[in-house]
């Protein structure tokens, strides 16, 4: 299994192994600049906000990636 910390992580993996900042890949993948924020990541109460499938395809397509590649991003965070 993943955690929320695992999915975060893994989009910022994404991100450098692209050459881009976290704002520039959620703007590339269509979405508010502001999207993957860490501010943005826990709503009230401290309530984890996970990123969606539709977001998580973006991102995919954007950075050229499979779900196989994706997991084994997530896999490689679980041990670090």
């Amino acid at each position: 299994m993943f955690t929320h910390e695992q999915i975060w992580a893994a989009f910022e993996v994404i991100a450098e192994r692209c050459g881009m900042s976290l704002s520039a890949l959620s703007k590339s993948a269509g979405l508010d600049p502001t999207s993957f924020n860490l501010s943005k990541r826990y709503g009230p109460g401290g309530r984890k906000r996970w990123p969606s499938t539709e977001t998580l395809a973006r991102v995919l397509q954007v950075a050229n990636l499979d779900m196989r590649a994706f997991a084994e991003i997530l896999g490689t965070e679980a041990e670090n």
